[in-house]
C-alpha cells in the first residue's frame, strides 16, 4: 500500500491542506530528521501501527518546542526526535514513539498531562507522565532528589516498562550531547548514569545501550585515561583487524569440520570502558590485555551450541576457570550464552561466545525481544510475566522504605551487582547479589523462612549466618518456630528484600514496646492528677486531644509518648487543664516531679524530661555521669542508656532514640572498668590502689595478668560518681612510673 492510499499515512498532506488542529499540521525543522524518515523505520518492524497518531505527535511536539534551543545551539526538537529513533531501535510500539516525541512537552512547555490525554490518548499520557521529571519539587539535597526521581521511575516502570525504555533513550542522547554542559554538570550526570542508568540497561538485557552509556561516562569521568586508551587502541587497530580476520577464518574451518557449516562467526571489539575496567582490576597496561577482542558464534539450536563449544576446546586449549554456561543458568535479564576463554592463534587469549540466533536476539534487543503486539500494534504484552517479576517484587519490597538515600543504596545493591547462583537442597536455583549470606537466601525463599532462621548448612557444613555465599553453593536453612529476626542481621545482609523485611519486623516490635512504655508514662502522668488512662479515653475532650496532637488513635498517641516525641504530662494537662495534684500529707513535703527538676533521691537519668522512668545502662559503653548520653527503647528491656558515640546507639532506629540527661545527683554512682598497662615491677599494684583511694574511688574488683614476664595488664572495676572523677584518676595513674597506658574499657 502506498502513502497515497494508506488511510493511516498523511505524508502527502501539507500545512495548507491540513484540515485538523493547526497545532498538529505537518512541520519541518532544519537539521532534524523528518517524520517520513521516522515512519519508515517504524514500518520496518510494525507496518500496521497508527502512523497518523505518530505524525500528529511529531507535528505537535515540533510546534511546542519550536522556539527552544539546547545549550549546544541546536533546535531542541532534535532531542525528542532522536529519542524516538532510539525507541525504534528497541522496536517499541506506536504509543511509545508518540510518548518519546512528547516526553518533554509537559515539562518544558505550558502543555499539561491532561492536555496530552485529551489530544492523544490516556495510554500516551500515562507514559509521558511516568517519564516526566520532578523538577518542580524541592528536595533537601541533590542526592535526595536523585533518589526520589528514581523511586518515581521505579513505580512507573512497574506499571509500564516502556517508561524505563524512554528514560534510557532520553539519557543516552543527553550523554551523547553532554559536551555542551559545564564540567561539574558533566561529572554529576555521568556519575548518575554510570551508577543507575547503565546498570538498568544491563538489567534489561540491552547490551549495546549499556556499552554506549558506559563509554560516554568513561569519556567524561576519566578524560585522561579515555584519551590514552583511544590512542593505544588506535595504534594497534590495523594489527588487531588482521588478527580478527585470521581467527574468524580459523573458527569457521574448525566448526565446519564438526558439521556446523551454517554457523555465523564474527569478531567484536570490547567496549573501551570494559577494557579499562579490566586493566584497572588486573593492574596492567593495554598491551597486557590479551582478550580485548571477543568472537561470537551463532548457531541454529541448543545442541549445536555445545557441539561448537566442544570443537573450540578441541582445537584450542581452554583457560581453567574461564568457562561460564549462561544457557543452563541464564542471567537475571534472561541472557543466555556459552562463554569460554582459550589460548588461540599466536598463543593469545581470546574469548568466544556461543549462542543460538534466538538467544542472540534476546542479548541484543533485551526486553524488547519479548514484545508482542496486538493486530493494530498499539499495546504491548509480555509473553512471560515472570520476566518482569523482579520489577514488581522490587517495588513491593521498597514500599515501606521512607528514607530516600537508603532506598537508592538498596537499589544499587539489588539491581546492579554481579550475581551468584545458589541452590536449594531440592536443586532449585536462587540468584542473589554477590556478597549475599544465608539470611538473604532464606528471605529469598520465603519471608517466614527468613524470620524463623536459626542456622544454615552450606554444602552440608554448618556455617555462620554471616557466611558469604558462592556460585554453586547448596544452602539448607535451619528454622525454629519460636525464632525471630535479630537487628544484628542488618550488618550482614545485602538484598533489599531481606533488609526491608528485617526492618519491618524490628519496627513492629519497637512500636509494640513503645506502646507499652508510652502507656506506662501516660498512666503515671494521669495518676498525678487523680485520673487514669482508661477514664481518659472515655473523656469528652479525648477526640479533640487526638486531633490536637495529630494522631488518629490512642495507640498512636501512646507510641509517640513511648518514643519520646510527646510529653506525657503535656497530654494529661491538655485533657484535664483544671485537675489538681493530690494534697501532701501533714508535716510532709511532697513535690510533684516536673520536667527538668531532679529529685533528691532516685534515678540519676531523666528521660525526655522525666525523672521517674526505669532505665538500665548499656554494658557496651558503660556511661558515667557527665558523659553525653542517649536512651534507646530496647525490646523487652525498657530504656537502655548509651553514650552518644556508642556504636549500638548510632545503629539504632532514630525513632527508638530518646533524649536523656544526667540529673546531677550527688552520690549517684556507676561502675566502670579502668585498664592499666604497666611494666611488671614490685610495688606498682599498691601504688595504683593508692591512687584510687586518694581519688575517693572504691575498687569493686581487680584482675591482673602478667605477659612474657615483663608486661602486665590490670583491669580495675571501680565505682565513680562522674566523668570528672574518672578523668582525674586516669591522669593520676598515667603519671606513675612503670605505667605505659591507661584507658577506660567500654563493653
Amino acid at each position: 500500500m502506498t502513502d497515497a492510499v494508506d488511510p493511516h499515512n498523511a505524508a502527502a498532506a501539507s500545512a495548507a491542506e491540513w484540515t485538523g488542529d493547526p497545532l498538529e499540521a505537518p512541520i519541518a525543522i532544519d537539521g532534524v530528521p523528518t517524520i517520513d524518515e521516522l515512519l519508515a523505520t517504524l514500518r520496518s518492524y510494525l507496518p500496521h501501527s497508527d502512523h497518523l497518531m505518530v505524525r500528529r505527535a511529531y507535528a505537535f511536539a515540533a510546534r511546542c518546542h519550536a522556539t527552544q534551543t539546547r545549550k549546544s545551539g541546536e533546535a531542541y526538537f532534535a532531542h525528542p526526535v532522536t529519542v524516538a529513533f532510539l525507541l525504534t531501535r528497541l522496536r517499541l510500539d506506536g504509543a511509545s514513539i508518540c510518548a518519546g516525541l512528547l516526553h518533554d512537552v509537559a515539562e518544558d512547555t505550558t502543555v499539561s498531562i491532561a492536555d496530552i490525554e485529551k489530544r492523544f490518548s490516556p495510554e500516551i499520557a500515562a507514559i509521558v507522565d511516568g517519564v516526566t521529571k520532578l523538577d518542580k519539587i524541592k528536595f533537601a539535597s541533590r542526592e535526595h532528589k536523585q533518589a526520589e526521581n528514581f523511586r518515581k521511575m521505579l513505580v512507573a516502570m512497574a506499571k509500564d516498562i516502556r517508561v524505563l525504555m524512554i528514560k534510557l533513550a532520553d539519557r543516552l542522547h543527553n550523554m551523547q550531547t553532554l559536551g555542551s554542559m559545564k564540567p561539574d554538570s558533566q561529572r554529576r550526570i555521568a556519575t548518575e548514569t554510570l551508577e543507575i542508568y547503565a546498570p538498568l540497561a544491563n538489567r534489561l538485557g540491552i547490551g549495546w545501550m549499556k556499552a554506549q552509556l558506559e563509554d560516554l561516562c568513561f569519556r567524561h569521568l576519566y578524560a585522561d585515561e579515555y584519551r590514552r586508551l583511544v590512542h593505544d587502541v588506535g595504534l594497534r587497530q590495523t594489527e588487531r583487524q588482521a588478527y580478527v580476520v585470521a581467527v574468524v577464518e580459523d573458527l569457521k574451518r574448525i566448526l565446519a569440520s564438526e558439521g556446523l557449516q551454517n554457523a555465523t562467526v564474527y569478531g567484536r571489539p570490547k567496549h573501551l570502558f570494559g577494557i579499562w575496567r579490566k586493566m584497572t582490576a588486573q593492574n596492567v597496561e593495554y598491551d597486557g590485555i590479551y582478550d580485548a577482542q571477543g568472537f561470537r558464534v551463532l548457531v541454529d539450536d541448543l545442541r549445536e551450541c555445545y557441539a561448537a563449544l566442544g570443537a573450540v576446546h578441541t582445537a584450542w586449549k581452554p583457560i581453567p576457570g574461564r568457562f561460564k554456561d549462561y544457557i543452563a543458568l541464564p542471567k537475571a535479564n534472561r541472557y543466555q550464552s556459552l562463554h569460554t576463554s582459550v589460548i588461540g592463534p599466536r598463543s593469545e587469549r581470546i574469548e568466544v561466545q556461543i549462542r543460538t540466533h534466538d538467544m542472540h536476539r534476546v542479548a541484543e534487543e533485551g526486553v524488547a525481544a519479548h514484545w508482542r503486539y496486538k493486530e493494530r500494534g498499539e499495546s504491548i504484552a509480555v509473553r512471560d510475566e515472570a520476566r518482569f517479576a523482579w520489577l514488581k517484587e522490587l517495588l513491593e519490597w521498597h514500599a515501606g522504605v521512607k528514607d530516600s538515600d537508603e532506598f537508592l543504596d538498596s537499589m544499587k545493591v539489588d539491581l546492579f551487582t554481579d550475581e551468584v547462583y545458589t541452590f536449594t537442597p531440592k536443586g532449585d536455583v536462587t540468584a542473589l547479589p554477590r556478597g549475599a549470606t544465608p539470611i538473604d537466601f532464606a528471605y529469598a525463599i520465603h519471608t517466614k523462612v527468613g524470620e524463623r532462621c536459626v542456622g544454615a548448612k552450606v554444602d552440608g557444613v554448618m556455617v555462620p549466618l554471616k557466611h558469604p555465599l558462592r556460585n554453586g553453593n547448596i544452602v539448607d536453612i535451619l528454622t525454629r518456630a519460636d525464632a525471630h529476626p535479630s537487628p544484628d542481621w542488618l550488618e550482614y545482609t545485602v538484598t533489599a528484600r531481606a533488609r526491608t523485611k528485617i526492618r519491618s519486623y524490628i519496627h513492629a516490635e519497637q512500636r509494640k514496646r513503645a506502646l507499652e512504655v508510652g502507656t506506662d508514662l501516660l498512666e503515671k502522668a494521669f495518676r498525678r492528677v487523680r485520673h487514669s488512662v482508661a477514664r481518659a479515653q472515655g473523656h469528652e475532650r479525648f477526640a479533640g486531644l487526638l486531633r490536637h496532637f495529630g494522631v488518629s488513635s490512642y495507640d498512636d498517641l501512646a507510641i509517640l509518648v513511648g518514643y519520646g516525641k510527646l510529653d506525657a504530662q503535656n497530654v494529661a494537662e491538655w485533657l484535664l487543664p483544671d485537675a489538681k495534684p493530690p494534697e501532701p500529707e501533714p508535716d510532709k513535703e511532697v513535690k510533684r516531679p516536673r520536667k527538668g527538676a531532679p529529685k533528691k533521691s532516685g534515678a540519676a537519668i531523666s528521660v525526655s524530661g522525666y525523672d521517674d522512668v526505669l532505665v538500665r545502662f548499656g554494658k557496651c559503653c558503660a556511661p558515667v555521669p557527665g558523659d553525653p548520653v542517649v536512651g534507646v527503647v530496647t525490646r523487652g528491656r525498657g530504656i537502655t542508656v548509651h553514650t552518644r558515640g556508642c556504636a549500638q546507639a548510632l545503629a539504632a532506629d532514630p525513632l527508638r532514640r530518646l533524649d536523656c540527661e544526667w540529673n546531677g545527683l550527688t552520690g549517684a554512682a556507676t561502675n566502670v572498668v579502668v585498664r592499666v598497662f604497666t611494666d611488671n615491677q614490685p610495688g606498682l599494684l599498691a601504688a595504683m590502689s593508692a591512687r584510687f583511694t586518694e581519688a575517693g574511688i572504691d575498687i569493686q574488683s581487680a584482675n591482673c595478668r602478667v605477659f612474657e614476664g615483663r608486661r602486665a595488664i590490670n583491669d580495675f572495676e571501680v565505682r565513680v560518681t562522674g566523668l570528672a572523677q574518672l578523668s582525674a584518676v586516669i591522669a593520676a595513674l598515667a603519671n606513675l612510673r612503670g605505667v605505659t597506658r591507661v584507658e577506660r574499657v567500654r563493653g
